[in-house]
């Protein structure tokens, strides 16, 4: 016989009971709908951008390295690299050169297309490097171009290339790059993106493209600091520092120039 403590520990505890209601509320919802179940089952596990995913298609990516090889090369002669068309022609050639490495195989494949992907951006990062050197040169000097509009547009197609550039090294080096994030090698980021740290609110299949690195780049250049996209490692936040400090100085420097001419008594 039972006695009546005996009766009160066979009472499941009130979380018990709400968790088996719940198992039981979902089985009834899989009977009465049965899609839910088949939809359930092929959703993925977990977020996407720390599993094995398809290769990130690389159209966005060639969009923006053609307009930044084409803001090099509508740069007014007083800061444009010269022989003019050096390094611009080489930044085309390399992107032409990732398109044949796309096409190699195995890990030779992967190899290459790196390696000529680091190159394409180093190439353009050093063009437009040279380029705001010799307009901040100009600029503290009062030198160089003496049109307000002219400079403006100069000093604003530096510092879009410049989002552009650095766009492209954050989403070559995080977590290994593109092809690493591929397959999912990394489980620690480099950036962290509101979708990982909030995934209930993103869909499953979410995973960082150019396009969120091209944005982080450009919300660091206009704020010059970390906006919604955190640095997780020492490399991460030393680049963004460096891109904040080049932004910072160019828009100053710019801003204050042409300010300057248009109100000189010539301007």
């Amino acid at each position: 016989m039972t006695t009546g403590d005996d009766a009160e520990s066979e009472i499941p505890p009130p979380a018990e009971v709400t968790e088996e209601v719940r198992s039981l509320l979902r089985g009834l919802q899989r009977i009465v709908d049965p899609r839910n179940a088949l939809a359930a089952a092929q959703r993925p596990v977990g977020a996407a951008w720390k599993g094995v995913t398809r290769e990130e298609p690389r159209v966005q990516v060639t969009i923006a390295v053609v307009v930044a090889i084409a803001l090099i090369v509508a740069l007014p002669a007083r800061v444009a690299n010269h022989p003019r068309w050096v390094l611009p022609g080489l930044a085309a050639l390399l992107l032409i050169g990732v398109f044949i490495a796309r096409s190699a195989g195995g890990e030779r494949r992967a190899g290459a297309l790196r390696a000529v992907s680091l190159a394409l951006i180093a190439v353009m990062s050093i063009s437009n490097a040279t380029s705001a050197a010799r307009l901040v040169v100009d600029l503290v000097r009062g030198e160089g171009i003496q049109n307000a509009s002219t400079l403006l547009l100069t000093g604003g197609a530096i510092w879009l290339t410049n989002v552009i550039v650095f766009g492209l090294w954050y989403w070559e080096f995080d977590r290994g790059g593109p092809l690493e994030r591929a397959k999912g090698t990394n489980p620690y980021p480099d950036f962290l993106f509101p979708q990982m740290s909030t995934p209930e609110l993103s869909p499953p299949d979410w995973e960082p493209g150019f396009v969120d690195y091209l944005y982080m780049s450009f919300t660091n250049a206009m704020a010059f600091s970390p906006t919604d996209v955190m640095p997780m490692t020492r490399w991460a936040k030393l680049t963004m520092l460096v891109q904040s400090l080049i932004s910072v100085m160019t828009l100053a420097l710019v801003i204050a120039r042409a300010v300057n001419i248009l109100r000189s008594p010539n301007g």
